[in-house]
């Protein structure tokens, strides 16, 4: 059993990969599954889809890899954060379909609970703005819509991020757990003391026994369900995407950052074993928590980073493929400047305003095709030094340091050098950028005892390529400006 199944069941597709004892892929499969968009500003999935997608893509990376279940020492999980499934504990069946982190239907509950001055002690205890991303007021809005609340009380219902749901349909509904990162960000949970916080669940009027067990990120899980691959395989490792990429990415030193390139953007920086409480309307989260003892983050989010593409692709329709991006911003005309805010489910950190939706500023006759697809590019390179900006401000010169970068959007090189040109620092990507999995393998693996500690695997981090700014400080800095005119005419609309 030299082998670990790494689960990364994301907000656009699951998938499965197998890595090796030394970490290096062997076998993977990918499967998408439909998004859907029941009123503006609301998204859902359908839970069997994620299970069904979980489910046969292990099965289908397994058989790729030319293995059995024999052959697997355990399993590690990473998933989409925030999105919230309840269902029933008995016959597994979800109460109403997963309310994405995306999701915005509940920004009229988050303003009254501002408006009642309850924010500062929310955010004081769970490091979290008082917004609909988080899984808190999803989960209200589902216990209110169906009228459950007694059935959750009388331990009926359970709920969860996709972690904890996925653990329970493995196990056979055996285990109902989750790991500090992902319960960090239900804005239920207490950083401070590692519990879930009786006073934020009695505003919400969520019942906690319908809370799932916190554990380490590296800890029993428990078993799979013999049936499912054909052996019993132990779940000893989970963490959610952003943190997952974090361990991937081996930031295991305080001022280490990363930033993670998927639907969209969110950018860590590692603060140690100090809880920063950001100026800069950033979020304070946990890394990662190994023996007990958390590591904990600053964290910025950008909502729609390579969404923006898929945008480009099944809502404009000017590409068909992702790649198309990259050719089209070579071509676009240099003394057009056109600005693209991809506010269509809200700006995100460090602005967190639900109620902006997406602008385009600088049209001409001319704008194309071209301008388009450079404008979608751009508008991750400017949102991710918004992210910096607020990270430099809060903890000092570290965030002036490398970026590491990983996710679908980092294969751009168009992309990555605009990152690098529009921060003025370097940018570093690996070569292995599904950073997510192997976080979530490493983990898993760490805990099995076939794979190394922190340290040795920092050692074995491999660099791909280094980009370096080649813009102009003059240009930087008059580019950056009218962006941020940009921002702030979309946030008076």
């Amino acid at each position: 059993m030299t082998h670990i199944l790494a689960i990364d069941q994301g907000t656009t597709s699951s998938r499965a990969i197998i890595f090796d004892v030394n970490l290096q892929v062997k076998a993977s499969a990918q499967e998408e599954f439909p998004q859907h968009y029941p009123a503006s500003g609301w998204v859902e999935h359908d839970v069997s889809d994620l299970w069904s997608t979980v489910a046969g893509t292990a099965r289908g990376a397994i058989e790729k890899a030319g293995l059995t279940a024999r052959d697997i020492a355990a399993i590690g999980i990473t998933n989409q954060r925030e999105t919230t499934v309840v269902w029933d504990c008995k016959t597994g069946e979800p109460l109403y379909n997963a309310i994405v982190w995306q999701d915005r239907r509940t920004a009229d509950i988050c303003t009254t609970l501002k408006d009642a001055g309850h924010e500062p002690m929310i955010t004081a205890r769970t490091g979290l703005l008082l917004d609909p991303y988080f899984s808190g007021t999803k989960l209200k809005w589902i216990l209110d819509h169906t009228k459950s609340r007694d059935r959750a009380r009388r331990g009926e219902l359970a709920f969860g991020t996709v972690d904890s749901y996925l653990i329970w349909k493995l196990t056979g509904g055996r285990v109902h757990a989750t790991d500090a990162t992902n319960a960090a960000r239900t804005m239920l949970y207490n950083i401070r003391t590692g519990d879930w916080d009786a006073e934020i669940c009695g505003l919400l009027d969520i019942p906690m026994e319908m809370l799932p067990e916190v554990r380490d990120c590296a800890a029993d899980f428990g078993v799979t369900r013999a049936d499912l691959f054909g052996r019993e395989i132990p779940i000893l490792g989970v963490a959610g995407d952003q943190q997952a990429a974090t361990v991937g990415q081996a930031c295991f030193q305080p001022g280490m950052m990363k930033s993670t390139y998927g639907t969209g953007c969110f950018a860590l920086l590692n603060t140690g074993t100090e809880m920063v409480v950001s100026k800069n309307r950033l979020l304070t989260t946990i890394a990662y928590q190994l023996g007990g003892k958390p590591t904990y983050a600053l964290e910025g989010s950008i909502f729609i980073a390579g969404a923006v593409v898929q945008w480009l692709r099944d809502g404009l329709k000017i590409i068909r493929a992702a790649s198309e991006t990259q050719i089209l911003a070579d071509q676009a005309d240099p003394t057009q400047d056109v600005i693209l805010v991809p506010a269509f489910t809200g700006l995100g950190a460090p602005y967190w305003r639900p109620d902006c939706r997406g602008a385009v500023y600088g049209l001409t006759r001319n704008s194309g095709p071209a301008e388009f697809a450079r404008a979608a590019l751009e508008s991750v390179g400017f949102q991710t030094r918004d992210l910096l900006e607020a990270m430099r401000s809060d903890w000092g010169a570290a965030a002036d340091g490398i970026l590491r970068v990983d996710g679908g959007m980092t294969a751009s090189d168009w992309a990555m050098q605009f990152l690098s040109d529009i921060l003025g620092a370097p940018v570093d990507r690996p070569v292995v950028t599904e950073t997510t999995a192997l976080g979530a393998a490493f983990l898993a693996g760490m805990q099995a005892g076939i794979c190394p500690g922190p340290e040795e695997f920092a050692k074995n981090w491999a660099l791909e390529r280094r980009f370096t700014p080649t813009m102009g400080s003059d240009l930087r800095g008059a580019k950056y400006a009218r962006w941020g005119r940009a921002v702030a005419a979309t946030m008076m609309v």
